[in-house]
Parts: C-alpha cells; sequence; structure tokens
C-alpha cells in the first residue's frame, strides 16, 4: 500500500480539482486537524462513494481559545498518511498557516443561532474559527460532499447552516459517532490522557446512557442532571462545563424527552475536555 499523495500548495489542489471535474468526477471531502483515529477514517470509507476523496489535515489556530491548548495539539502528519494508505484517498492537503490565513486575512464567518449554547458558551470565538477554516476549505476543495462526525454534533449543525446560508454547493454528510470497546467517544484529544485517566474516561457515556434512559422512562433533566453531574465529579472527573438535553435540529433546551432529543455534554479529566452526544 501507498501512502496517498501529499498537496500543500492551493494552486496545486486546485488543478487536481480542476481536472476531476473536467472529468465529471466527483469530489468529496473529510475536513480534519489530523491526529487520525478510526472515527476519522469511518469519514474516509464513507467519502469512498465519490469519485475523488480528499483528506484536509490543518490544526486551525482560529478555534483554540487556549493557547496551551494549540500547542499540546497531537501532530502525526506521517503517521496519519500511513493510516490512509488503505483507504481511496486521492489527496491529503495540507496547507499551512500562510495559504489559510496570509498576511491581511481580515475576515471571520460567524453563524448566529447555532454557536451560542454548548461548546460555544465555554469556548468564545471557537465556532467563528470553525466557520472560517470550514468555509474555506470548502471553496478551496470545491467538493460535492464533506463528511463530518456526529460526534461533533453542534460542529456538523454549523457547517450545515453555513453552506446553506452562503450557498455553497456542497451537501454537508453527517456519520454516526465512532466509539471504543468502552463505549468512549473517539477523539484525537483522547491521545492526552494519562493510562489512569483513560480507564475513567469512559464513566462520562456510561453517565449519558443511564440520564437517557431515565429521560426515556419520563424523567426530567431537572431530576436527572444534578445527580448525573454528582456522579462524574466522584468518578474523577474535575468539572463539568454541561450536562444537557436539546433538540437535534436547533438546539432548542428541553427538560423532558421528545422526538428529536439529544443529550450534550462536556467534562474534563486530567486537563483534558472530553465532549459526546447521544440521541434520546
Amino acid at each position: 500500500m501507498t501512502a496517498p499523495r501529499i498537496v500543500r500548495s492551493l494552486a496545486e489542489l486546485r488543478a487536481l480539482t480542476a481536472q476531476w471535474r473536467r472529468a465529471g468526477e466527483t469530489i468529496g471531502v473529510v475536513p480534519t486537524m489530523g491526529a487520525l483515529h478510526q472515527g476519522h477514517l469511518s469519514l474516509v470509507r464513507a467519502a469512498e462513494e465519490c469519485d475523488r476523496v480528499i483528506v484536509t489535515i490543518f490544526v486551525n489556530p482560529k478555534q483554540f481559545n487556549n493557547p496551551d491548548d494549540l500547542e499540546n495539539y497531537p501532530r502525526t502528519e506521517e503517521e496519519d498518511a500511513a493510516k490512509l494508505a488503505s483507504f481511496k484517498v486521492d489527496v491529503v492537503y495540507v496547507p499551512d498557516g500562510d495559504t489559510m490565513y496570509p498576511q491581511g486575512f481580515a475576515t471571520n464567518v460567524s453563524v448566529g443561532g447555532l454557536t451560542e449554547m454548548l461548546c460555544g458558551a465555554a469556548r468564545p470565538g471557537h465556532f467563528d474559527g470553525v466557520a472560517t477554516v470550514v468555509a474555506k476549505l470548502f471553496l478551496q476543495s470545491q467538493a460535492d460532499r464533506a463528511y463530518f462526525g456526529e460526534k461533533d454534533y453542534q460542529q456538523l449543525q454549523v457547517v450545515t447552516r453555513l453552506a446553506k446560508d452562503l450557498d455553497i454547493p456542497i451537501e454537508v454528510v453527517g456519520c454516526p459517532t465512532i466509539r471504543e470497546e468502552d463505549g468512549l467517544a473517539m477523539s484525537s484529544r483522547n491521545l492526552l490522557l494519562s493510562d489512569r485517566s483513560r480507564i475513567k474516561a469512559p464513566l462520562l457515556a456510561e453517565v449519558m446512557e443511564d440520564v437517557a434512559e431515565g429521560l426515556r422512562s419520563g424523567g426530567t433533566m431537572a431530576d436527572l442532571g444534578a445527580q448525573a453531574q454528582a456522579r462524574l465529579l466522584a468518578g474523577g472527573f474535575t468539572s463539568v462545563d454541561y450536562l444537557e438535553l436539546r433538540h437535534g435540529s436547533d438546539l432548542t433546551l428541553m427538560n423532558e424527552a421528545t422526538s428529536g432529543g439529544r443529550l450534550f455534554a462536556a467534562a474534563w479529566l486530567a486537563g483534558v475536555r472530553l465532549i459526546d452526544n447521544i440521541a434520546v
């Protein structure tokens, strides 16, 4: 197996996509920040329905509001390329900061209504950074379809709204969360967990499943939420940013389970912020 071609310049990428478009081929793009795991690879597998597949790797500084978080984010380009060798990936696009944000860059993309709660409340400016870089990647790749995981469900809703509002001719495809055998949602941030913390991490999914079951049985978040947060803190998590029930389409806050409900959580474990969500 041969690792896919790595492209670093926008001009080279656009020359390839123009060639593919002239041939009438469909293009799929999988935007990532690298440190690829089975969750990312499930998106690549889904993208293979297209004639051509681009995987992007760019650690986007605009979506980090903590400089230490940006500095510590895992960067594993060689390993990532090796993992993609067994897939039908035509190009790995790895732009640098000057390509994405050249000198004088002054544009910010902001999506209202979906970004003020959940991770948006805990990480000011995060989703502006996401929306800005995703808009650029959509336009740079000229893809027909873009693949995102439901693990970052709020992000999925933001980029879907972005493409619709700006009339970017791309279909945003949401793909199911991929989990470890013990239930922990796969994330690049899991690499930052110590062995001891990794043992505790699955408690987040376990607690969420118990809350979801309670909601399905007629319980309310007012009754179930505080107890669940206390359980996380007793299990080794240091703080809980949120544990909330919201509607999956517009992220409206809910107290009782109804059609379309989704449970969202973000909690800190040994300095690592873990997020998850499940349908209720």
